[in-house]
């Protein structure tokens, strides 16, 4: 095959991916390009309406948002409360996926089905139905757990918590139902060999299991990592759109705040922005010490 025939074939590839890059274009490329332009101008609703002209302010969106102490304090128990959602929902969709190698069919069955109805659930109907088991007059856990009127979403803690569990329980059958896949996947006779030589289920799975699945864990994790800091639907419903005097703020329900509460548009720009770069760091960040260490994906 002379140059020019290997030259040809090698676009080959990218006219089949052209009608997926076409749409991702225009699904993901436009749209960032609009918030980072709106960003970079003065953009409330004096401009929506017309009644003053668009004017562009540079970094002064930036500067406004980075000097709100605020802004610190949400992207802080951000940054948190994602990293506590990321962790749990790991932890949990890691062990049931074991479990599951471990039970008959008829109960794993069972199990599978049930975490995927939670997984199907609308967040907005999930979160509902979350608020009303906590509810503080007629919801059923407080009278099992005999708590009189204790409101969950009173406190800043306790209301983070609900949220936590709510997320956890919708967020954890992806995880289990991927690393499961690729439990079964692992030959059985690497597992058999390390069962004979005395190790334990937990050595097994971190000496064995984990670095054979490096490539699922690490898709599932960059995941749950953006979905979880990027929360909104239960934040908003569950605590009533940020809690008491916005304590229980997240950066995505701020924004919300900042661009259609306040009308500030570009100050909501200017938040989504950060939040896509934050993501792209971390992102960045975990495929290159996933190379370091020699895993492929």
């Amino acid at each position: 095959m002379n140059a020019t025939a290997r030259r040809g074939s090698g676009w080959t590839p990218w006219l089949y991916l052209a009608p997926a890059l076409v749409v991702l274009a225009g699904l993901l490329v436009y749209p960032i390009y609009q918030l980072g332009l709106i960003s970079f101008l003065e953009y409330t609703q004096a401009q929506v309406s017309g009644g003053e002209p668009t004017t562009f302010k540079g970094l002064g969106n930036y500067a406004t948002l980075f000097g709100d102490p605020q802004f610190w304090q949400v992207l802080l128990a951000t940054v948190v409360f994602a990293a506590a959602c990321v962790l749990a929902t790991l932890s949990l969709g890691c062990a049931l996926a074991v479990l599951l190698t471990r039970i008959r069919a008829v109960p794993r069955l069972a199990l599978m089905m049930a975490a995927l109805g939670a997984w199907a659930t609308p967040a907005i109907t999930g979160s509902t139905v979350w608020v009303f088991l906590f509810d503080p007059d007629f919801g059923p856990v407080n009278r099992l757990l005999g708590l009189g009127d204790h409101s969950w979403t009173y406190g800043r803690y306790s209301a983070f918590a609900l949220v936590l569990l709510e997320v956890v329980w919708c967020s954890f059958p992806f995880v289990m139902v991927t690393v499961y896949a690729g439990i079964r996947a692992i030959p059985a006779e690497v597992l058999e060999a390390a069962s004979l030589d005395g190790a334990s289920q937990w050595r097994i799975w971190r000496s064995v299991m984990a670095p054979m699945l490096r490539p699922i864990l690490v898709v599932v994790t960059i995941q749950s990592v953006i979905w979880d800091f990027k929360i909104f639907t239960q934040i908003y419903v569950m605590t009533n759109g940020g809690g008491i005097a916005g304590q229980n703020l997240v950066l995505n329900v701020y924004a919300y705040q900042k661009a259609f509460a306040s009308s500030q548009y570009s100050l909501g720009s200017a938040i989504g922005v950060v939040m896509l770069l934050i993501l792209l760091s971390v992102t960045l960040v975990h495929l290159r010490l996933l190379r370091r260490q020699g895993g492929e994906l």
